[in-house]
């Protein structure tokens, strides 16, 4: 068995912060690969289902962030499992919005959830970490983590979920790597030019319509000097 945790805030409160886009993973796992109801244990919610042919239990804190470390670590014992059984998903602002890496092992950076995890857990486990962008000054952290995402941020954390929870597989096989390429290649087809071949080719310059293009000149035709049709056009034109 595997255990999947998503960290955040419980309540609706929370429930769009940045610094609840652990529990959005979580929830659009268990959405992709119809696990189990939500269910009380632990000190959290819990689903179970199966990904890449492992057993999962994903787990969602229910301690607030800065204990999440009770809940999972709870977990772990009940079921005999090291850390290195435990994947984690979490903001984390020193990454850019909708960027995403992922790491064995490492220090908190600063992270309540994390803290508390290296404490109940030890750090060996992996982590999902997903960039929610930094607000520029250190003062203005605590209020850009516990901010809702903007209407705008929809657009790619719509598609960063839906990737997560597709690729959720390959994390649970131990294929980091390859998880990652599934979900960066996702947003940059379902988002923005990542280089010079995905942009879509200049405009032409603006043409002129068919009827006021410039033709080739065609040579004046030649006037008959004698006969029937001279006559007829000397009268009209007065030429003598």
């Amino acid at each position: 068995m595997l255990v999947f945790a998503g960290l955040g805030n419980p309540g609706a409160k929370y429930e769009n912060n940045r610094h609840n886009v652990g529990f959005m993973a979580a929830d659009a796992i268990v959405r992709r690969h119809s696990f189990s109801p939500w269910s009380r244990k632990f000190q959290g919610l819990v689903s179970e289902g199966t990904l890449g042919g492992e057993k999962i239990l994903l787990i969602k804190p229910q301690t607030f962030m800065n204990l999440s470390g009770q809940s999972v670590g709870e977990a772990l014992r009940f079921y005999k499992l090291e850390p290195s059984a435990l994947t984690v998903f979490y903001d984390e602002i020193d990454l850019a919005a909708g960027k995403l890496r992922v790491k064995v092992g490492g220090g908190s950076g600063g992270h309540n959830g994390i803290r508390s995890l290296d404490q109940h857990v030890g750090n060996a486990y992996r982590r999902v970490r997903i960039g929610v962008g930094h607000p520029g000054v250190k003062e203005m952290v605590h209020g850009h983590v516990l901010g809702d995402f903007a209407k705008a941020d929809r657009e790619w954390l719509d598609v960063l979920l839906d990737a997560i929870a597709d690729a959720a597989g390959l994390l649970a096989k131990g294929d980091d790597s390859s998880f990652m390429n599934r979900v960066t290649l996702a947003l940059r087809d379902k988002l923005v030019p990542t280089g010079d071949d995905d942009r879509p080719p200049p405009k032409a310059p603006k043409q002129q319509s068919h009827v006021r293009q410039a033709r080739p000149q065609q040579p004046a035709a030649k006037l008959p000097e004698s006969g029937p049709m001279a006559a007829m056009l000397k009268k009209l034109f007065g030429k003598d």
